[in-house]
């Protein structure tokens, strides 16, 4: 994990999930386990966005709607501390929206479409030139969520690090355009383990693609998903010499295994020849059972208490929103929208 540095003055973090399903193994190395490390360091907000689901999601706003409360309990079962860590929903925060519609006027429709993360999900989701236009201005629309925060700091993939990079741009031209550093900017903090692959093999663990191990997931549930989880298909037979690269197997023993010195000679033996997928497989499902389990019985009791789920985002919301609305003010301030 690339852990950064705390300084006299805390940095301020945000990062968040959208709510369209439950989270799954890949938001774990990718994300909350980190949060749960920062969170003793750092202010850290986050965000529940899902006014951006909404963007590729409005023909289904139910599912959105139930998952906000589904990936609160999965952040409090990994250990995130709402004493400690700002939980929020985006759409509460109406001066996020203001904030999206007053940088509009900073960025241009082609520069939206030149960004390649921008791009690259247009083309994932068979957009074509049918965009929703919320959908084209989510640069726009991140780049509020950070500096209504004043973040210093954004967690994210190194495939989400052009909308940082355009976040700054905006976050310049205003300040430049008003003459007032109102606005600062942020640095990509990109985890040191990557995005984790999906059980098929495919390069993304996706709910879209049906290729994932949810957190919550049952005993038996992450049984059957070990066993479709894909290993060297050159591997037929039990002496044969096995290859590591692109075994998904051993990409997830990597990744959460703690017997590291163990895990070595499984993989020496495994390349030499000599050992079985299915040993292979056995011990991956004793170290993912053992990892999920508490994670899955702190969730099954949390959600006996809704209320409390509620309560929580309420309180976190409210105090972010008194956050966010000091920066709105002094973002009309400097626009000259200060009439009262």
């Amino acid at each position: 994990m690339s852990t950064p540095t705390p300084s006299t003055s805390p940095s301020v973090i945000l990062t968040g999930d959208r709510p369209t399903g439950p989270l799954h193994l890949g938001h774990y190395v990718g994300s909350l386990q980190n949060r749960v490390a920062y969170q003793h360091d750092y202010q850290q907000f986050i965000m529940l966005a899902d006014a951006q689901a909404l963007t590729d999601n409005m023909d289904d706003t139910g599912k959105v709607h139930r998952n906000v409360v589904e990936v609160a309990l999965d952040y409090l079962a990994v250990g995130i501390d709402p004493a400690k860590s700002t939980i929020l929903i985006q759409s509460q925060i109406p001066e996020l929206a203001e904030l999206t519609f007053y940088y509009l006027n900073l960025v241009t429709v082609a520069r939206l479409e030149r960004n390649p993360t921008v791009k690259a999900e247009i083309v994932l989701r068979g957009f074509e030139r049918d965009i929703p236009a919320g959908f084209l201005t989510y640069p726009a629309s991140q780049c509020a969520d950070i500096t209504a925060f004043k973040a210093t700091l954004v967690p994210v993939g190194e495939d989400q690090i052009p909308m940082i990079e355009q976040t700054n741009e905006i976050v310049r031209r205003f300040n430049r355009t008003t003459g007032r550093d109102v606005l600062v900017e942020c640095k990509a903090l990109v985890p040191e383990i990557g995005r984790l692959p999906g059980i098929d093999g495919k390069a993304k663990m996706s709910k879209s693609l049906g290729n994932t191990i949810n957190l919550g997931a049952s005993a038996a549930e992450i049984t059957a998903a070990v066993k479709k989880v894909y290993t060297d298909p050159l591997h037929l037979r039990v002496e044969d010499p096995g290859h590591l690269e692109g075994n998904i197997a051993f990409v997830y023993l990597d990744a959460f295994d703690p017997e590291k010195a163990a895990l070595a000679e499984m993989k020496a033996h495994y390349v030499r020849g000599g050992l079985g997928d299915s040993i292979v497989k056995k011990r991956l499902e004793v170290v993912l059972q053992e990892m999920l389990a508490p994670i899955r019985a702190r969730r099954e009791e949390l959600a006996k208490d809704r209320g409390y789920i509620m309560q929580v985002l309420k309180d976190g919301t409210a105090k972010a929103r008194e956050v966010a609305a000091r920066t709105a003010d002094e973002v009309k301030a400097a626009l000259g929208l200060s009439y009262f």
